[in-house]
């Protein structure tokens, strides 16, 4: 049984050795993240370049997807690396401190406008949530706190406010430098680290395209501020992840599954793609085997519809990044196996406004109410391929283009597979070449029953406007 929940798979240190970006994609890995907080550009484009080359080999379109560093919303450093924080200690935040000048009574910040942000009675919690500090003064550049849950507290660690309200913006100078580069470097999706709004989403979307990228745009939900506007930022993104790791720290983490379930309906419903992600199989970076929690994890972001679910330090700096591609495969086949993931309403008393998504809904109507193997969908932009993969089905739906770029997107959509076929090629014979693909792929045999869309005028986007059922034939 094929997976049809994707897996996005860090790339970093571990996977830079002989062999493993191959072994990773035959393990099941269809997306690759390249992380722009760390690296150069560089670095970033040979293990593009390794990828590209690695997917040929295996015979695959995979995506590639950047990740824009976002706000350095963190403490400076220490000097002595790292201070013991002990509860009901006095400690301070200070703007002014030189970046190497913390000790155990203060330290510096990366983000300078932190003391501007913040009033006695908030509450910070440092290092994703490991330290608890609550405000008791704030004097000019100085955040004058006490710890309320004490720890080692390192360079460089993070700071979120209890509940969000940091006035960081979304993009950097650095970000805006890395959006070009994401451009030049053809990355399939990009995403937007601390979005507040859509304004944010906007702001992105329109410096790529000026840049000349046309990378789809992921919006990562990691504050409290895009819990609130969820329904206005996935509108204005292409994809969203829940990125439960400063989501949890906002919002409290007893607080993140039902806050996860609801912005992967909330994304299914208005027809955009959904990643899980942060410490899905987190044990995994030092251990072979994933604990039953982190399966269970897994299995239920599946079951609740999530098109993809992503590692990160796992493969990208894990000992076993290959066994944990293979633990997350096996889980997701056997969420998969649950009748609730084949059973669909949606949209059922929704009115569409286009043709080729009318076609879409139809054509899975059919195909679960229907003895079909396969559904092929020719499709120029990958949208036919998109709207079908809304509908939960235990249905494969292969994406048959000619356009490069769009079989890399599909490769993200749940239950979707991309499929190399030029249409325009053959034009007067075209079914018989799609028995012959389908044959040749071990997709269909003859006699079988599948389900085709298309459009009237073949190699136009947006023109799907026909469903067929047909069987399969002998190749000529």
């Amino acid at each position: 049984m094929a997976k049809r929940t994707k897996i996005v798979a860090t790339l970093g240190p571990a996977t830079d050795a002989p062999g493993v970006l191959e072994a990773l994609l035959r393990a099941g890995v269809d997306v690759v993240r390249i992380n722009f907080s760390h690296g150069s550009n560089v670095e970033r484009r040979r293990r593009i370049e390794a990828i590209r080359a690695a997917a040929a080999r295996v015979g695959r379109d995979v995506a590639i997807l950047g990740d824009l560093q976002g706000p350095k919303i963190r403490v400076e450093c220490f000097r002595g690396g790292s201070v013991e924080l002990r509860e009901g200690d006095l400690f301070a935040l200070d703007a002014s401190l030189a970046p190497d000048a913390g000790d155990e009574h203060a330290v510096g910040l990366a983000y300078k406008a932190l003391p501007a942000d913040v009033r006695p009675g908030d509450v910070l919690l440092l290092n994703d949530g490991a330290i608890t500090l609550e405000v008791e003064q704030v004097a000019g550049p100085r955040v004058s706190c006490r710890v309320r849950a004490g720890g080692i507290l390192s360079d460089h660690k993070g700071i979120n406010r209890l509940g969000g309200g940091l006035s960081a913006g979304a993009l950097t100078d650095k970000d805006r430098e890395d959006i070009r580069t994401a451009a030049e470097l053809g990355v399939d999706f990009l995403a937007v680290s601390f979005p507040r709004d859509a304004a944010d989403m906007e702001e992105t979307r329109s410096l790529l395209h000026a840049a000349g990228g046309r990378a789809l745009l992921v919006a990562k939900i990691e504050r409290a501020e895009a819990v609130e506007n969820i329904a206005e930022i996935v509108r204005a993104s292409d994809v969203v992840m829940v990125a439960r790791g400063d989501l949890g720290v906002e919002i409290g983490f007893a607080e993140v599954p039902g806050v996860q379930k609801n912005i992967i309906r909330v994304a299914r419903a208005m027809n955009r793609v959904v990643i899980t992600a942060t410490q899905m199989m987190e044990s995994m970076i030092h251990e072979q085997i994933p604990t039953r929690a982190e399966v269970s994890d897994v299995a239920n972001a599946v079951i609740d519809g999530t098109d993809a679910v992503m590692l990160s330090g796992e493969t990208a700096i894990g000992r076993y990044p290959v066994k944990a591609v293979e633990a997350m495969a096996s889980a997701c086949v056997a969420a998969e196996k649950q009748r609730a993931t084949s059973i669909s309403h949606h949209r059922m008393d929704d009115v569409f406004e286009r043709i080729d998504e009318a076609i879409a809904m139809a054509t899975m109507y059919v195909a679960n109410h229907l003895d079909v193997k396969a559904i092929v969908a020719l499709t120029e932009s990958g949208s036919t391929a998109l709207w079908m993969s809304r509908i939960r089905s235990g249905i494969p739906i292969h994406a048959f283009s000619r356009s490069e770029s769009t079989r890399r997107r599909v490769a993200m959509y749940r239950g979707v597979y991309p499929v190399s076929f030029d249409v325009l090629a053959e034009p007067d014979g075209s079914f018989a070449a799609i028995c012959r693909t389908l044959i040749a792929r071990g997709i269909a045999a003859v006699g079988d029953r599948i389900l085709l869309t298309e459009g009237h005028e073949a190699g136009v986007a947006g023109g799907t406007n026909t469903m067929k059922i047909l069987t399969v034939e002998a190749p000529a």
